[in-house]
């Protein structure tokens, strides 16, 4: 297991650019097992989840020819379906959350579709219901092996359309289900969709394919079912998740830092609940310019003068893998936030690291934690700790970044799952780290 060795206290300035969408690449790549014909994806990001789901597509023997950084062409003309009932699959397959995407594009294409339970991020529960209601509705036959905990849909002929009310608004949920109904014969109406900017990428690219899908951006999709795709060109947003990543590690470091190429029109509510934290920041065409926060900065109350809480949603609301990034800001503002992370119940456990550092946090059950801020009066301390997920992680980096002295982060393959070459990248604005 690698370490990150960070000294903090150093402020930072320069300019950082977002790499490709974690959330997205994980949704697009599976559409490439939808057609026969070449499919090049761009600024791709190198990260391990994402060359986790690319190995696993390559096993099932998805021809793949790299056209340079983050561009990689695929060709799923010879898909080895077999290979899903085979142990290295079960094995492969159950490291990695976003492997449960492959499922509704191998059901619609090929009539089958197999996946062990997936891995990921020890945040809570994270129900698949979602995912199999939505094939069932499609005409496919469910199967679960309780031993191996081996999930499988399987169907004769062509999916179905259908109606259908997700019981909630699941992304990739309603990514499986839509990369399913494209080759389904007739309507599918798919209510209470996620229609966050990734799932909209992934609607946009299947339209480019030859895919007839209505009400992208809405939560009511209407899918007319296609016989076959072609091939397409696409290129992957920058991820929403790193810039705001990055805003937070400019306000806690105080740092001069300007993020490039943000897809402003992308980001929704994001630089807004930035900004009710008291972080200044500027459009300047496509980038966000952070200015060096000396005075700090202050939280801003409710209308009603009522203590602020920040809370997440499905989008278009606040995004909840940057709760832990704001939870982190928070202990330096002027003033007192709550934060309340109701989609995830283990999302915050990681705030006893911060609490050690000196962070003043009041953990007032798994979904809620209400943090008063130092004004910067007090620093936080180095300290050695572990990263329990890819959030949790960035966000104690930014802490230690921010703290007096020398911190040791354990465990960072978590952080390496959602965030490419950060040592490097951090290096490059001024800060002290080293991987070991």
């Amino acid at each position: 297991m690698g370490t990150f060795k960070i000294e903090g206290g150093h402020k930072l300035k320069g300019e950082i650019t977002p790499q490709g969408a974690k959330n997205e690449a994980l949704q697009i790549l599976c559409a490439v097992l939808l057609t026969p014909e070449k499919v090049t994806i761009t600024n791709i990001p190198d990260i391990i989840d994402v060359n986790k789901l690319i190995t696993l597509l390559g096993n099932l023997g998805v021809k793949m020819q790299k056209n340079g950084p983050g561009s990689i062409t695929f060709q799923a003309d010879e898909v080895n379906v077999g290979y899903l009932e085979t142990e290295a699959f079960k094995k492969e397959g159950g490291s990695l959350r976003g492997s449960i995407m492959i499922v509704g594009p191998l059901l619609a294409r090929f009539g089958k579709g197999y996946i062990p339970k997936p891995g990921g991020d020890k945040i809570g529960r994270r129900r698949l219901d979602t995912h199999f209601e939505g094939f069932i509705n499609l005409g496919a036959k469910f199967r679960y092996n309780r031993e191996d905990h081996f999930y499988g849909v399987e169907n004769s002929g062509r999916l179905k359309g259908a109606y259908m009310l997700l019981d909630e608004a699941s992304v990739t949920g309603t990514a499986n289900i839509v990369m399913a109904a494209v080759l389904a014969e007739g309507k599918t109406t798919i209510y209470n969709a996620a229609c966050e900017p990734y799932l909209q990428q992934l609607c946009s690219m299947l339209n480019s394919m030859g895919a007839k899908i209505s009400g992208v951006g809405s939560n009511l999709l209407v899918i007319e079912g296609v016989a076959s795709l072609g091939g397409c060109t696409h290129r992957i947003l920058p991820d929403m998740i790193e810039i705001g990543s990055w805003i937070g590690l400019a306000a806690m470091t105080r740092s001069e830092i300007t993020i490039k190429n943000v897809s402003w029109d992308n980001l929704g509510v994001i630089p807004n609940v930035f900004r009710k934290l008291g972080i200044t920041l500027e459009r300047r065409g496509d980038d966000i310019y952070i200015p060096e926060h000396k005075n700090g900065y202050e939280v801003k109350t409710d209308i009603d003068g009522s203590i602020l809480t920040i809370a997440d949603a499905p989008w278009p609301g606040f995004t909840p893998d940057l709760l832990s990034i704001v939870l982190v800001v928070a202990t330096q503002a002027k003033g007192d936030v709550l934060i309340h992370q109701k989609m995830f119940e283990s999302r915050l456990f990681f705030v006893d690291k911060l609490i050690d550092m000196g962070a003043k946090i009041i953990l007032c059950d798994p979904h809620r934690a209400t943090v008063i801020g130092h004004n910067f009066q007090s620093q936080l301390k180095a300290t050695v700790m572990s990263s329990p997920d890819i959030r949790a992680g960035i966000s104690l980096l930014i802490a230690a970044l921010s703290a007096k002295g020398t911190s040791t982060i354990q465990n960072i393959e978590q952080i390496d799952r959602g965030y490419e070459r950060i040592d490097e990248r951090l290096r490059a604005i001024g800060a002290h780290i080293v991987r070991v």
